[in-house]
Formats: structure tokens, C-alpha cells, sequence
């Protein structure tokens, strides 16, 4: 295979201005004014001062910048003032396309007159997002079929079926052929059109199983390789939260070294960090890690990968999905023995990779994959205090898994997220009823000392400590929508700098106080009648946010029976086009889950009714969010409020926040659950964590509010 031609960087290898450099301020009042009538926010001015400061002193900063702040200006123009590069962490690849598509470039050119230079930028992601020419090189034209689990046995049925996905990917394989030869980058996401996963694991290669450049043939022409040298070069390094929880649990050594870390979408940092800290037995991955080896390996050998394969397959056909709550069952726990006895057998056998081994890439492949297992056996048969385990069975039985994950990562981050740089954690939803204590806690900052930490059990006594609008507040008592004051502490600082929206003249909070507690799975039919109310008096232009799949299809299949208006449902078509076609069809209502909660933004009339139909409390049969509570529980705390109620205010703010997108926005919020109001406990806490709209429990004032949008 002829390689392509050498990646190019987008970073500068200039040498950057020493010496005295323009402020922060300067350099966003810059930025803004290359906008005809643009001006610096006060929310921006706030951050740029306190990133400053903190950088300055070596102190963290939480920052909450509500939802047209402009944060990413704020927290950019300062980044230019630090010597070294920047790291800028995002939680979604719309943040990090809107990032480096739009608000770099266009700060890097306003800039440029003071900076004597235009300031230069790359992206980091992990090494499976990049084509890997050695991988690519050593792939067969047989084994895209070796990647289908199994061929269907003689007479199934199954072999056309089977011949035609193997020829599809064969295929899809030579497309990335053809592509190699073009790109610069490697990047999947410049891929135009796509391949599916099956074909791009067959032409990436993830870290654990790379030999390193220097051992590589393809070494000089890595595409992952040239993405960390443009890192190393450049002046602001956008990555995401998955690899730098990848890069922190490894030693830090993939990030390029850097004096200031911000961390955007800052409250889906722990569950990241948790996810890049899970591990998993599963038996097909036994079954294809056994196959792989097979030709390193002694014929007993590899049948004792395969007979650990099948002990766990029928294991977990026996054993109910859900928590392990009393140590691994018998025939689990029997099936990791057989695993850790098969892999440990099968590294020793194949040894160390050498620069003179045939093939080094297929078998580094093969004792990555063997090295993890048996360290994910040996883990779940350790029984640690601080991990949780669990039975995975997804609803349609195609995939089963042994899953382990840690209690907490609030250590985990303590000891690695801020050592030698100063963090800036930023996002729309940090405070949770009007404090920063719980999400600073699970971040791993220890709370102030002006406001020390209460026991587990004390979320709800802190939510009533602070100051709030009181639950009797109604539709003539507009609440004050002042921001919650700063505080200051060892190591870190908070800062809330608000929102340019004006909540209260902006948007209605309404609870449907009159409704029964929810208590049955689904929509119930006293909700699905004030939904059709409060559609109905509007005319559409609805999104709804449902606790589960099944009540957003009864809520989709109510307005079809009862209205003619247009009804998109999640998972009928593609959500982008669900969403396009909700902002261009004026009349239609999108209904969907948990992922609608945060991935729409839907400005102007198109969106002028969230509904949420109850409080997105963690289900029971959640296994981490269950075993956090539960431990809380065991020393002498409420697992509900220490856990159970900051995830549904962080999720509630994240959901009530699709509603007012821009200050010309106007609408109404509307949760059927009561307990909104009616809970004493954390029913104030839950509503101090949202913006100040005007709070009303009375039906006809939101029917009229809504009445008279829809007539506008």
C-alpha cells in the first residue's frame, strides 16, 4: 500500500510573542467589536477578570454562565494571556464543532492586531478517531467477515444475509482505502460520507493495542501521531471530556503539557470520568480476543479462552440483569476464574513485542485485548468496596454484559484533575439550589471553608439554608432573578454570573400542582388530558420531554388520535432530521427521552412549550446511581437527597433550559409532576435550581399565556 502524503498542521510552528501581552478584557473587547454593534456581556467582562485572578494565584474556579453569557469568549480571551497551550475540554461534539468552526477563527483573526500573530488551535481526540495506515495495511480482503461474530451454520437461513454484510463491508473497507490516499487528517469526522462502526474498527486502531511510532512502519505518517504534534504546537487544544479522563487515568501523557485547563460542560465531567474508569466482560469480545490469538498460541490454550468464554455467555444467560449487591454469584464468579487463568496463560505464552517480531501490530492487537480482560476479570473478582458490578441485559437481548465501575470519582479527580494547572469548570448548570457545594463535591474540590460540608443527608437541610423563592410564590409574585453571590474558599473559587435573559418577563414555570403524585410507568391519563390542554391552547410548537419511551409514544399517540397537528417522535427518523423538521414546521410537536434533555437548541416560536412530564429522578434499577445511594444510606444518610435529588436538578435545569435560547424568546414550562410543589423537602430545592421564571400552579394563567402566543 502506498502511504498518502504527510498530514499538514494547522498550528503554527512559529515561536509565540514573549513578554508583555494585551489583557484579557482587551482581547474580548476585540473579539466583539469585529461584530458590526458588538460589545463585551457583563457575564463575559466577569469571567475574563476571575480566570485572570486564578491563573494569577494558582486557585480553581467554578463558574456558572447561564445559557447567552457568550462563556466560550469569556473564558478564551483570558486563555490567550497564558504562556504554553491551553487545553479546552467539551462534553458534546457540538460545543466542540461550534468551538473550532466558529468562535476560534473568528477570535483568532479580531485578535491578531494585538497579538502581532494570529493565535493558533487544534483538536485532540482519542487515537481510534484517526485512520491507522498500519492497521488499514494488514487487513485481508477476508476479514471484514471475521469481524461478524460468527458465520450462520449450514442450513440457518442466515447465509445470504450473512454474505451480503460481509461484502458490504469489504467494500466500505476499500473506500477508506481510497480515502487514505487523500486525507490529511484521518479524522472520521471529515469523513463524507460515513462508514459504519464494523468498518472503521477494521482501519483504527485504539490505543491500548498500538505499538508506538517508533516500532511501527507506518510510524512517520501516523495520523494520530501528526494530531499531537499539532497539539504540542499550538496555542488553545480543544479535546473532549473522555480523553482527558482517558489521559488522567494514564499518567497524563497525552495532552500536551499545559498551566491552564478549562473544562466547558463541566457537570458531565464525573459521569465521564466513570465511564472511561468502566470495564466489561462480554463473550462475544472473549470469543473474538480468543480468535485473534489463535495463531500465537498453543492449541490448549486457546481452547481455554474459549471454554471462559462460554462459561460467561451461559453465566449470564442464569443471572438477573440489575446491581450485584452480595458478591459475584457462583457461576460468575467461576467464569473470571477460568478467564484470568486463560488470559494470564495466554500473555505468558505470547510475550513481549519486539522491533524484529513478523507481525508486531497483530500481536500487540492480540495482548491488548488479553491484557484487558484478564485485568477486568481480576477486578470484579476482588470484590472491592469502592466498585460497583452489575448484570447488563438491554431490552432487545442482543448483547450481555458483566459490567464494573467505581463507586466515585470525586478521589480520582482530586488527585489527578488539578495537580501543576489551574482548572476552570464552567457551565450553565453548577449550582444546585442556588450552591456550588455538590457539584464541587463531585468534582473532587473539597467546600469552602466559609460554607463547610454537611453530611450526605444534609442536601435537602442546605437547600432550605439559602436564600429562595418560597413555594406559596404564584403568577402575581414574580420571583427576583438575582444571581446567587460568589464564594471563596482554599484552592478554588465560585462565580455565578448569570444570564443576559429576563426569566421572569421571558417564560412561565408552571406545575400542575392539581395532578395526582405520578405513580404508574407511561403517561397517566390525567397528565395526557392537561397535555392536550396545553398544546391545544398554544397550537403546537411543543417539545416533550418524557421520563421513558413508553410515555413519549403514548404522549405522540394521544396527540394523533385527538389533534391534527404534526407529531415527530424520537425514533422514528434520525434526530437531526427530527429536529430540523421541528424548527421548520411551525405547528409540529417533537416528542422524545433523555437525549432531547440536552442536545436541542431550538430558538425563536418554533419552541414555545417544554413540557416535562415528571422529575427525572434516577430509576431504581440504575446500578451506580442505586449504589451510591445506597452507601449513603448505610452511613446514616439519605441516599435520595445525597444523590438521587442533585442528578434530577442538574437533569430538570438541563431540560427547563431549552426553552429560552435567545432574548427575544418567550414561552412556557410546563412539569406535570406536583411534586414540584407539593414536596417540602426538595420540591424548594428542585425549583432553586432553575432559571427565575414566573412560578404559577394555576392552569388557566399558563392556558392563557400560551393562548395568547399562539394568536401572535
Amino acid at each position: 500500500m502506498t502511504p498518502p502524503r504527510a498530514a499538514t498542521s494547522s498550528a503554527s510552528s512559529r515561536p509565540r510573542r514573549r513578554g508583555a501581552r494585551p489583557s484579557g478584557a482587551e482581547l474580548l473587547e476585540a473579539a466583539v467589536g469585529a461584530v458590526p454593534g458588538g460589545s463585551a456581556r457583563p457575564g463575559q467582562q466577569q469571567m475574563v477578570t476571575a480566570i485572570e485572578e486564578c491563573v494569577a494565584s494558582r486557585e480553581h474556579l467554578l463558574v456558572q454562565a447561564g445559557t447567552g453569557t457568550g462563556k466560550s469568549l469569556g473564558y478564551l480571551a483570558p486563555a490567550l494571556t497564558v504562556d504554553g497551550p491551553v487545553v479546552v475540554s467539551t462534553a458534546t461534539l457540538a460545543l466542540q464543532a461550534q468551538l473550532v468552526e466558529h468562535d476560534l477563527p473568528r477570535l483568532a483573526k479580531a485578535v491578531e492586531p494585538l497579538l502581532g500573530r494570529q493565535p493558533t488551535f487544534a483538536v485532540l481526540k482519542g487515537r481510534h478517531h484517526y485512520l491507522c495506515l498500519a492497521r488499514l495495511d494488514s487487513s485481508s480482503e477476508d476479514e471484514p467477515a471475521d469481524t461478524l461474530f460468527d458465520a450462520p451454520a449450514a442450513g440457518s437461513g442466515g447465509g445470504t444475509r450473512w454474505l451480503g454484510e460481509a461484502g458490504r463491508l469489504g467494500k466500505q473497507i476499500q473506500r477508506l482505502r481510497d480515502w487514505a490516499m487523500e486525507t490529511d487528517s484521518g479524522d472520521r469526522d471529515e469523513l463524507d460520507p460515513g462508514v459504519d462502526d464494523q468498518a472503521w474498527r477494521l482501519a483504527s486502531m485504539p490505543a491500548r493495542e498500538c505499538v508506538g511510532a517508533s516500532r511501527c512502519s507506518f510510524g512517520a505518517e501516523c495520523f494520530a501521531e501528526a494530531s499531537r504534534a499539532r497539539a504540542r504546537e499550538a496555542d488553545i487544544v480543544v479535546t473532549n471530556h473522555s480523553l482527558l479522563a482517558v489521559d488522567m487515568l494514564a499518567g497524563r501523557h497525552i495532552v500536551p503539557p499545559h498551566k491552564l485547563l478549562i473544562v466547558d460542560e463541566a457537570h458531565e465531567l464525573a459521569d465521564r470520568v466513570s465511564s472511561a474508569a468502566q470495564a466489561e466482560l462480554v463473550p462475544e469480545l472473549i470469543d473474538r480476543a480468543a480468535r485473534r490469538a489463535r495463531p500465537l498460541l498453543k492449541p490448549e490454550a486457546a481452547e481455554a479462552l474459549g471454554e471462559a468464554g462460554d462459561a460467561l455467555a451461559a453465566a449470564l444467560t442464569e443471572a438477573p440483569a440489575g446491581r450485584i449487591t452480595s458478591g459475584l454469584p457462583g457461576p460468575l464468579r467461576e467464569a473470571c476464574t477460568l478467564l484470568d487463568a486463560a488470559t494470564r496463560s495466554a500473555l505468558d505464552t505470547i510475550g513481549d513485542v519486539k522491533a524484529d517480531d513478523p507481525d508486531p501490530v497483530r500481536k500487540q492487537q492480540a495482548k491488548a485485548v488479553l491484557d484487558e480482560l484478564s485485568t477486568t476479570a481480576q477486578r470484579l473478582l476482588e470484590e472491592a468496596d469502592h466498585d460497583v458490578a452489575w448484570v447488563e441485559k438491554p431490552d432487545n437481548g442482543n448483547r450481555r454484559a458483566l459490567v464494573v465501575a467505581p463507586l466515585s470519582v470525586a478521589g480520582t479527580l482530586a488527585t489527578h484533575l488539578y495537580e501543576e494547572r489551574t482548572v476552570v469548570a464552567t457551565s450553565a448548570t453548577l449550582t444546585l439550589g442556588g450552591r456550588f457545594d455538590t457539584v464541587a463535591r463531585a468534582l473532587g474540590l473539597e467546600a469552602p471553608a466559609a460554607t463547610p460540608p454537611s453530611p450526605a443527608a444534609s442536601v435537602l437541610a442546605a437547600a432550605t439554608a439559602a436564600p429562595a423563592r418560597s413555594a406559596s410564590t404564584r403568577a402575581d409574585t414574580p420571583p427576583a432573578g438575582a444571581a446567587a453571590p460568589a464564594t471563596e474558599g482554599p484552592g478554588w473559587r465560585s462565580l455565578d454570573v448569570g444570564s443576559p435573559f429576563d426569566y421572569a418577563r421571558q417564560g412561565i414555570l408552571y406545575v400542575a400542582a392539581h395532578l395526582p403524585r405520578p405513580s404508574v410507568s407511561g403517561l397517566p391519563e390525567a397528565a395526557g388530558e392537561e397535555l392536550l390542554a396545553l398544546v391545544g391552547a398554544l397550537g403546537g410548537r411543543t417539545l416533550g420531554l418524557f421520563s421513558s419511551r413508553r410515555a413519549a409514544q403514548q404522549a405522540a399517540e394521544l396527540l394523533r388520535a385527538r389533534t391534527d397537528l404534526p407529531v415527530l417522535l424520537q425514533g422514528e427518523e434520525s434526530l437531526p432530521l427530527l429536529v430540523r423538521r421541528f424548527k421548520e414546521e411551525r405547528s409540529s410537536c417533537l416528542f422524545g427521552v433523555m437525549s432531547l434533555w440536552q442536545g436541542v437548541d431550538v430558538p425563536g416560536d418554533s419552541c414555545q412549550l417544554v413540557v416535562i412530564d415528571r422529575l427525572p429522578f434516577p430509576r431504581p434499577d440504575e446500578p451506580l446511581a442505586a449504589a451510591r445511594a445506597a452507601a449513603v444510606d448505610a452511613g446514616g444518610g439519605s441516599g435520595f437527597a445525597a444523590v438521587s435529588v442533585p442528578i434530577a436538578a442538574i437533569r430538570l435545569a438541563q431540560g427547563v433550559g431549552r426553552l429560552i435560547r435567545s432574548t427575544g424568546d418567550r414561552g412556557v414550562v410546563a412539569v406535570l409532576d406536583s411534586r414540584l410543589e407539593t414536596a417540602r423537602g426538595y420540591g424548594p430545592f428542585l425549583r432553586r435550581s432553575l432559571p427565575p421564571f414566573w412560578y404559577t400552579t394555576r392552569p388557566e394563567v399558563a392556558r392563557g399565556a400560551l393562548e395568547r402566543l399562539g394568536g401572535s
